[in-house]
C-alpha cells in the first residue's frame, strides 16, 4: 500500500486526502489546527463553488451540506456610473443577472474543513495535528511514497519559487474584507431566486454579495476588494469585528447604495464572522526541493494563487485536487519522481492558466470592448448567461472575451439571433 502524506487541510488537501483514502491509499494528513479549533475559529474565506467543482465532490460523496446550503442559480453583475458617488451615493449605469446552467453553492469553509478532517479520521486516516516545518519534511519525505504541500501560507510557500513567466503582478492588487451576515434582504430585481452580486465601481474596487451556509445556518457574505491607497482601503489594523462591519455598511451606502439598502438590518453570524488582508496573485514552480534532497509537490494555491475577484479559489483547489487524485492514481507503483510532479501539475496548469488570465484582466481597467460586453449583457440575456458560466468554465472567455473582433462578432450573432 503507497503511503502519501498531505500537509494542509484546505479544500484541495482534505479532498485529495479523502480522495486517495477511499482508492485505498494509506494517507497521512498534517493539520496546525484541531476540526474544533477550526470549527470555532475566524472565517477563513469567502467561496462560491460553481457546478464543476461541486461535481468533484459529489463524485467523491462529500457534498455533505448540499440540501442545507442556498441554492445560487444565477451570477449578477452592477455597474455604478463612473464619479457618481461623489459628493453623493453612486447610481448604477449597468444592471442585470445572468442564469446558471448548474446551480452554485456556498458553505462555509470552518463548517466544511471540520466536518470532513473528522470524516477523515472517523475512516481510518491517520490525522497529525503539528504546524509543519521544512524540517519536519526534510524527514517525513523519506519515509512517505509522496508528500504534497497544500498548506498555502507560511514558511513552506518559501520552497517553491516564484514563476516570473506566469506572474505579472509583484504586489497585491486589491485590499480585501469580509464580514459574514444574517439578516440580509433579497434582491428585489429576483426575490425568487439567489444569486451571487458582483457590484463594480470603477476606479474604487468592487463588492460582492454571496448567499452561504454558515455555523448558524443561511447567511450571506459582504466582501469588498478595493484598490489599495483608495476609498476602500481603510480595514487594515481594524481588529473589533462590530467596526469591521459598521465600515462595510458606511461603504455600501456610499458606493453601492442599492446593496445598502436591503442590508440595512444585519448583524455579524458570529465574533469570527470578519477576515481582512491582501496578498499578492502568484504562480510557482510545482516542486520544492528539502535540504536533504527530497521533493514535494505543491498543491492548489500554494503554486497557483489568484486574486479572489474572480472567485475562484476554492473552484481551483477542488480542480486541482481532482486532477491531482486522477495524475496519482494513474501512476500506479513507479515512482513518484520530479518528471511526474511536473507533469501532474501542468496537466493542472492547462485548467489553472484561464483563471490565471481571466482573474489578472479583471484586476485591470476594463477595455472598451469588456465594457461593451458588460453593457450589452443587460440588454442580450444570451450574453449575461455566458458571462454567469464562465464562472463554472473560464476556458470559455478565450472564445469571446479578450479580443474586440471576438467579442464584436459574438454580439453580432446573438443580436442577430
Amino acid at each position: 500500500m503507497r503511503k502519501i502524506l498531505v500537509v494542509g487541510a484546505g479544500q484541495s488537501g482534505l479532498q485529495l486526502a479523502l480522495g486517495l483514502q477511499s482508492h485505498g491509499y494509506e494517507v497521512t494528513l498534517m493539520s496546525n489546527r484541531t476540526a474544533d479549533e477550526i470549527r470555532t475559529g475566524r472565517v477563513m474565506s469567502t467561496q462560491c463553488m460553481f457546478h464543476t467543482a461541486l461535481q468533484h465532490e459529489r463524485d467523491l460523496q462529500l457534498n455533505f451540506w448540499e440540501s442545507q446550503a442556498p441554492r445560487i442559480e444565477g451570477l449578477g453583475v452592477s455597474v455604478a456610473a463612473p464619479g457618481s458617488f461623489d459628493p453623493g451615493p453612486s447610481q448604477r449605469a449597468i444592471d442585470w443577472v445572468g442564469r446558471l446552467d448548474g446551480y452554485a453553492q456556498s458553505v462555509d469553509q470552518r463548517v466544511k474543513m471540520a466536518g470532513w478532517m473528522e470524516t477523515f479520521a472517523q475512516r481510518g486516516g491517520q490525522l497529525v495535528i503539528h504546524g509543519a516545518a521544512v524540517s519536519d519534511l526534510d524527514y517525513f519525505a523519506r519515509t512517505y511514497d509522496l508528500v504534497l504541500v497544500s498548506a498555502g501560507k507560511g514558511e513552506l510557500v518559501s520552497m517553491f519559487g516564484r514563476d516570473a513567466s506566469r506572474s505579472p503582478y509583484t504586489q497585491p492588487q486589491r485590499a480585501l474584507a469580509v464580514a459574514y451576515v444574517h439578516g440580509l434582504g433579497p434582491r428585489p430585481e429576483h426575490p425568487e431566486f439567489d444569486a451571487v452580486r458582483c457590484n463594480l465601481v470603477p476606479g474604487v474596487g468592487e463588492l460582492f454579495v454571496m448567499p452561504t451556509y454558515t455555523l448558524s445556518g443561511r447567511a450571506d457574505i459582504l466582501f469588498w476588494e478595493g484598490i489599495p491607497g483608495g476609498p476602500l482601503d481603510v480595514f487594515q489594523g481594524v481588529k473589533d469585528p462590530a467596526e469591521h462591519l459598521s465600515l462595510t455598511l458606511e461603504l455600501m451606502e456610499r458606493f453601492t447604495p442599492w446593496e445598502y439598502a436591503r442590508a440595512t438590518k444585519v448583524e455579524l453570524t458570529d465574533a469570527g464572522g470578519t477576515l481582512s488582508g491582501r496578498y499578492t496573485p502568484t504562480v510557482r514552480t510545482p516542486v520544492g526541493r528539502l535540504p536533504g534532497g527530497g521533493l514535494v509537490l505543491g498543491v492548489a494555491d500554494v503554486v497557483v494563487a489568484n486574486d479572489p475577484i474572480t472567485g475562484q479559489g476554492s473552484n481551483s483547489a477542488a480542480k486541482c485536487a481532482a486532477s491531482y487524485l486522477d495524475s496519482i492514481l494513474g501512476h500506479g507503483d513507479k515512482e513518484f519522481d520530479e518528471a511526474w510532479m511536473r507533469a501532474t501539475f501542468e496537466r493542472y496548469w492547462d485548467t489553472a492558466q484561464h483563471v490565471t488570465k481571466w482573474t489578472n484582466a479583471m484586476l485591470g481597467p476594463p477595455p472598451e470592448h469588456v465594457l461593451n460586453l458588460i453593457g450589452a449583457a443587460g440588454e442580450l440575456q444570451p450574453a449575461a448567461d455566458r458571462f454567469a458560466n464562465g464562472f463554472d468554465d473560464p476556458a470559455d472567455f478565450e472564445n469571446f472575451f479578450y479580443e474586440p473582433e471576438k467579442t464584436g462578432a459574438y454580439l453580432a450573432s446573438v443580436a442577430g439571433g
